[in-house]
């Protein structure tokens, strides 16, 4: 089983939006063998996001709410 994070759209509804891409140039959609991978890496996408509003690189609102993110299993493998 893998798992996925997904993002609320305003247009789709929950959809992953995040994306790997290979080097032979295809994309994927990105998916995470455990939960606490996938939990790992948005608790890193938002401390990326802080960090760059903390350097003034992003204006304050210009972030990401957490409820507009959730993880769920059987995403594509």
């Amino acid at each position: 089983m893998t798992y996925e994070v997904q993002q609320y759209t305003f247009c789709e509804g929950w959809v992953n939006t995040w994306q790997v891409h290979h080097e032979d140039g295809t994309i994927a959609p990105e998916t995470f063998a455990t939960v606490e991978e996938a939990q790992a890496a948005l608790d890193e996408f938002f401390a990326e996001i802080a960090d760059e509003i903390a350097a003034g690189q992003r204006p304050a609102d210009n972030g990401y709410d957490r409820e507009e993110f959730r993880i769920v299993a059987g995403g594509a493998s």
